[in-house]
This record gives C-alpha cells, structure tokens and sequence, in this order.
C-alpha cells in the first residue's frame, strides 16, 4: 500500500512509527544530516502544538487590554502601555514580546511597540475581538480536554447557548441579546463568503430560519435591492431584527416571523431558504426534522442554502474537525459535519441538485447548495 501524497510505501503505524517513537531515535535523527531536517521540523510544529493554548491566551490578554487601539496612534514603550493598563511593566514587556513574536507586534530598536499588520486586522475583522473574548467560556471547558470528552453534566458553553436546547420559554432577554449581537458580529464575514459563492439571481423570496438579528439577510438584501426577505427566529431576538431592518431602510422589504422552528410550523412563499450556521448546532434528528420541514414549504424548484463551518471528512480540516468540531461538543447539542454528511440529510429529506463547492475561508464557512424536485 502506498502513501498517496508521497508515492512511499505506507508505513505508518508499523515498524517505522515504532522506530520514529523511540527516544533514541529522535536523538539520532537530529543529529544525522539525512533526517535532522525532518527531525527539526516535526519537533517545532509538536512545540507549537504544545504551546498552541499559551499563545491563544497571549491573544486574549492583547484583545483584554486593548492594546491594538492602544498602539493604533502610534508606537508606546512597555513602561507607557504599564502605566495606561495597571499591569507591571516587567510583565507588560512580557506580553508585548510575546505578541511581537506572534506578529500581532513589532518592536523596533528603541524598545517601542508597534502595531503590526495582524494586530491591526484584530480590529479590522468583524466580530473576531468579541468571539475571543467569548473564548473565556470555551477554555473552561477545554480545561479538562478528556473530561469534556467524556460528557460532563454542564458545560460553560451549554449555559452561554440555551437556546440550542429549544427552551425557548426559558431564555432571559438579556441573554437573547449578548448571544444574538456575538453572532450578528461573527455573521459579517459569513454573509460575505456565503454570499460569493452561491448566487441568489432568480430569487424572489428568501426566508432565513434561525438568522437572528438578520444580519445575513441584510446582506443579501443589500446585494440583492428587489429580494423579498423573511426572518424566523426566537421571539426574544425580534426587537434587534426590527431596529437593524429599520436602520439599513428595509423593513418594507422584510417579514418577521416569531417562532422556534422545533415547535411552530415554518411560513411558506419563499421560493429558497436559508440555513446560516444552523445545523451544526443541533443533533441529527433535529437536523432530519429541520430538513423535512423546508422540504415540506419549499415550492417545486425551491432552493437551500446552507452556510456554516464543516468537517473534512475523509480529508480532516483544522478548523472543522478541531476548533468547530469541540466548540460544539462543549455546547453539549450539534457536531460539525462533513458536506458530505449534510449531503445525505438533504437527500434523506428529498432533495436532488446538491453541490458543495470548496469554499474561500474553510475557518468561516462552507456553503451547500440543494434543489426541491418537480419544477
């Protein structure tokens, strides 16, 4: 058998993974010139992995303290940054080396810090300081990586994500609105690749089941000026999607409907729907139900889309099948998917013309595309 991405005989898990496990090997191996190279190299990308959790939280300090704005006028010493944030200068040098070494930061001969390129797109990226700062919740639970594994009773997530459970009774306002504003800000850039690859010409009525706020759909109601627009979702995120459609001068061009679509029956006239990093929040036979009820709505020739986060299958994928794929498990309900996977739920439930093209920004989003038979 044969290793297809090298043309080698395939020996992992056999004798050579033994010999390469062996301590005295590595030893060797960094030593003698024909594979010192490789040896180097596996040995800082295991380091990396190893510190992979340390630089993450460098990252939040950085978000915490603001620092990005902070720099943004211009260059500061560890001692000025001290003095602004009540951190010590000593440990303040500390972090601003550590973000100069990750390229959020330079620091120039003087001793001063800049804002680098990636630091500065910190900012410029929708929603990415919020979702990081929301990673507080995330690392709790990945303070014990085996115990999550194992299913604990709660999580921190699962509290932060009530309405995933379907209680919608239950969910303070409050909450509503901390959840739903974090997901309109991380939608930004999810509308934008979403909105790329899959073409709404011929579209007259779009109807978008659990969009929040609706973010998405006024992105699409921008990009599309004679869209019709339905909004289902949760009661409680009602109020943000009436201010947001009246701000962008679109609620003559938009229906609201309150409703959970686990218990309440989804309106019909949408000629497509849209499904905007929604299943991967749900268990599969919600995600079953969920499919057979757009089905069911649809008209002949009616259209899904579906935009989230997947998994890579037979290929794995860093961002799905790592970040996406523990955040929710963490929130206790849903997986990631593979577009293969969500390719047979949509067959299940009756549609044909399913297409997944690979997407632009795999760590944003992944768009599938379905047809209702019959037009």
């Amino acid at each position: 058998m044969s290793d297809l991405s090298t043309g080698l005989p395939d020996w992992r898990g056999g004798w050579l993974n033994r010999l390469v496990a062996r301590p005295g090997f590595q030893s060797w191996a960094s030593r003698f010139p024909l594979t010192r190279g490789q040896a180097r190299r596996d040995g800082a990308v295991l380091f990396d992995i190893v510190q992979g959790f340390v630089q993450s939280q460098v990252l939040m300090a950085v978000v915490e303290l603001d620092l990005p704005r902070r720099l943004r006028g211009g260059p500061l010493r560890a001692d000025q940054l001290s003095q602004a944030t009540g951190v010590p200068a000593e440990r303040m040098t500390i972090l601003l080396q550590a973000a100069a070494a990750l390229k959020l930061l330079r620091r120039d001969r003087s001793g001063r810090f800049h804002l680098a390129r990636k630091g500065a797109a910190l900012m410029g990226v929708p929603g990415l300081e919020a979702m990081i700062r929301h990673h507080r919740a995330f690392y709790a639970d990945l303070a014990d990586p085996v115990g999550l594994l194992r299913g604990p009773e709660t999580t921190e997530l699962s509290q932060f994500w009530p309405y995933v459970f379907g209680a919608q009774g239950d969910i303070d306002p409050g909450v509503a609105e901390t959840y739903s504003d974090l997901m309109a800000q991380s939608q930004k850039l999810v509308a934008e690749d979403t909105l790329r690859a899959v073409s709404l010409k011929g579209v007259r009525r779009l109807m978008d089941i659990g969009g929040g706020t609706g973010a998405f759909l006024e992105a699409a109601g921008t990009a599309w000026p004679d869209l019709e627009m339905v909004l289902f979702d949760l009661p409680q995120v009602t109020p943000g999607a009436v201010e947001r459609f009246g701000a962008a001068g679109m609620s003559g061009r938009v229906t609201l409907h309150p409703g959970s679509f686990r218990d309440d029956p989804l309106p019909e006239d949408a000629d497509a729907v849209s499904l905007i990093r929604v299943l991967y929040d749900h268990a599969d036979d919600t995600v079953a139900a969920l499919l057979g009820a757009v089905f069911d709505v649809l008209p002949a020739g009616g259209r899904l889309i579906i935009s989230e986060p997947m998994g890579g299958g037979a290929a794995p994928d860093r961002a799905g099948d790592i970040y996406f794929a523990f955040y929710t498990m963490a929130m206790q309900t849903g997986r990631t998917r593979s577009s293969e996977e969500i390719s047979r739920l949509c067959s299940d439930a009756g549609f044909t013309g399913i297409s997944s093209p690979a997407p632009a920004r795999a760590y944003v989003t992944r768009t599938l595309t379905a047809v209702k038979p019959g037009a």
